[in-house]
């Protein structure tokens, strides 16, 4: 039985080069996949690029796109072994059932790939549904400044300030995104006062 997975962690997790990997292993076996990431975040020459260099086109969601028909068109096409998604706190509630049922009903695992809180440490509505109904949850490690593991995003500003305000998506890099555990990230934020 297919399932739908959703890989978490903060920033700078390598989420992308996961990604990439687990495609390439499909392809490696002669087995057709599908990319997809959120067309919000238009920086990189491919659709999807890991900070390490990989990189691979994909096709782009925005929040109209019916990714059952479209996937369900294309594996009428070719047969698809799996549809890996990036930037997967972006898909919308309905998107994110849209997966479940690829895995259900069309048999095609779909491997989701995402933040799971923003700067503020709020969920991705896209994220917390994938937390929700997503059959199989791995958290990817990422490491804060002082070693122990780094599950926040601090945004900062052009001079490193802390930004506690603002609207929940702004695309960036390490220039606006710093991966930090709870204790910096609320200690820079000033929320245990």
């Amino acid at each position: 039985m297919a399932k739908l997975y959703f890989y978490y962690a903060s920033m700078n997790a390598g989420k992308s080069t996961t990604l990439l990997q687990a495609d390439f292993n499909y392809r490696e076996r002669g087995m057709d996949t599908m990319l997809w990431t959120a067309a919000i975040d238009n920086r990189a020459d491919h659709a999807i690029a890991s900070r390490i260099g990989l990189g691979a086109d994909a096709r782009r969601f925005t929040p109209g796109t019916n990714l059952h028909t479209e996937v369900m068109a294309r594996h009428g096409e070719s047969s698809l072994s799996c549809v890996l998604i990036d930037e997967a706190q972006f898909l919308t509630a309905t998107q994110v059932w849209q997966c479940a049922r690829l895995a259900d009903e069309g048999g095609i695992p779909v491997l989701c790939y995402g933040l799971r809180t923003d700067f503020r440490g709020d969920l991705f509505p896209g994220s917390a549904v994938l937390l929700g109904i997503a059959d199989a949850l791995v958290e990817l490690k990422a490491v804060c400044h002082c070693g122990r593991k780094a599950t926040m995003n601090l945004r900062v500003s052009a001079s490193g300030e802390a930004v506690g305000e603002g609207a929940q998506t702004e695309i960036g890099g390490n220039e606006r995104y710093v991966a930090l555990c709870r204790d910096h990230f609320a200690e820079q934020l000033g929320m245990y006062g």
